[in-house]
C-alpha cells in the first residue's frame, strides 16, 4: 500500500517535470496519505525527509529498489537538533556539488551543505513571480538570501540585486550561482551583516530600492546577542523594510513559522505598512498537504 501511494504521487507530478525543471517536491507527506514522508527530486536525484527519526521499512525497501537501479538517494531527519548533512540511503553517492534546474534557472546544491541543500523548492512560483517583477534598471534587495536563489532570479529579469546574508558561505553560494546562470556577479552587490543594521543603515544613507524579499528564519540571533522571532518581530522587520522601499515599489513577504496563521501574518503586515496593498500567494500546487509556506506581496 504504501509503494503504492509513493508511486501514485510521483506519477500525479512527472509532467511537472522536463528540460526547464528537474527539482521539484514528488511526496508531501499527508498530503499524499504518507504521513511524515517527503520526497524531492534534485536532477534526478532524490532526497526523502521524514519526520520519524528513522525510515519505514516498507520505504526503505522500495528505495532499495529504485537505488538498485541506479538513483541517487539520502534521507535526513526533520526538525532535528542537530543540523547533520543528509544521510546516504542507496545508489551511487553524490559526494560533490550538483546543478538543479528550475523554470530554466540554475541553482548550485550539495548533499554536503548541512540541513538544507542549497534552495527551497516550495518558494518556486515567488522565484518566478520576484523575476517577472523585476525590470532592467530597477534595484531588488534580497534579505537573508541564503545561496541567492531570488537575487538571481531578479538579476535574470532585469535588475540590480544587492544580496545579504550574515555568512560568508551563504554569500559564496549567490556568486557561484549568478555564474552558473551566466550573469557576472560583479555587476551586483553582496553584503555581509545583519539584516537589521543594514537595514537601518540604508534607510540612514537615504538608499530605497523597487523590490524587497523578507523571508526570515523563524528564530535566529544576531552577534550582539539580539533574538528575533517571526511571530512577534516580524511587523518591525518590515517597518523598517518599508522605510527603504520606493514609491510604487514591491515587497515579498514570506514565512514558515506555524505559529502563525496567514490571517495574523497578513495583520502584522498591514500594521507595518498601512498603506500598502497586500496580496497573499499560494504554495505551489505540488505542496498538498497544510499550506505551511505564507506569502504576501505587498505592493506600496
Amino acid at each position: 500500500m504504501i509503494r503504492h501511494k509513493l508511486e501514485t504521487a510521483i506519477d500525479k507530478r512527472a509532467a511537472m517535470l522536463g528540460a526547464d525543471t528537474d527539482a521539484l517536491r514528488l511526496v508531501d507527506g499527508d498530503g499524499d496519505e504518507l504521513l511524515g514522508v517527503y520526497l524531492d527530486t534534485l536532477a534526478g536525484r532524490w532526497l526523502v525527509s521524514t519526520t520519524a527519526g528513522e525510515l519505514d521499512p516498507e520505504v526503505r525497501e522500495w528505495l532499495m529498489q529504485e537505488g538498485a537501479k541506479g538513483r541517487t538517494i539520502y534521507w535526513k531527519q526533520l526538525d532535528q537538533h542537530e543540523k547533520t548533512d543528509p544521510t546516504h540511503v542507496a545508489g551511487p553517492k553524490q559526494e560533490s556539488a550538483f546543478m538543479v534546474r528550475e523554470n530554466g534557472v540554475a541553482y548550485q546544491l550539495s548533499f554536503q551543505s548541512g540541513y538544507s541543500q542549497g534552495i527551497f523548492l516550495d518558494q518556486r512560483l515567488n522565484r518566478k513571480r520576484v523575476r517577472s517583477s523585476s525590470e532592467k534598471g530597477t534595484t531588488v534587495l534580497n534579505t537573508f538570501a541564503y545561496t541567492g536563489a531570488f537575487s538571481v532570479c531578479a538579476a535574470l529579469g532585469g535588475a540590480t540585486t544587492t544580496t545579504l546574508d550574515l555568512s560568508q558561505v551563504y554569500l559564496d553560494g549567490a556568486r557561484d550561482n549568478f555564474a552558473a546562470n551566466k550573469m557576472n556577479a560583479s555587476d551586483h552587490y553582496f553584503c555581509k551583516g545583519d539584516t537589521f543594521h543594514w537595514l537601518r543603515r540604508f534607510a540612514r544613507q537615504g538608499r530605497s530600492f523597487d523590490g524587497i524579499i523578507l523571508d526570515p528564519p523563524t528564530f535566529s540571533r544576531d552577534d550582539k546577542g539580539k533574538v528575533f522571532r517571526v511571530e512577534k518581530d516580524y511587523g518591525r522587520l518590515v517597518s523598517m523594510a518599508r522605510a527603504c522601499l520606493a514609491d510604487d515599489g514591491w515587497m515579498l513577504c514570506c514565512t514558515n513559522c506555524r505559529k502563525l496563521d496567514l490571517r495574523d501574518f497578513t495583520r502584522m503586515i498591514q500594521q507595518a505598512a498601512p498603506d500598502a496593498e497586500l496580496t497573499s500567494l499560494a504554495m505551489p500546487e505540488e505542496y498538498s498537504a497544510a499550506p505551511y509556506l505564507k506569502s504576501v506581496w505587498l505592493n506600496a
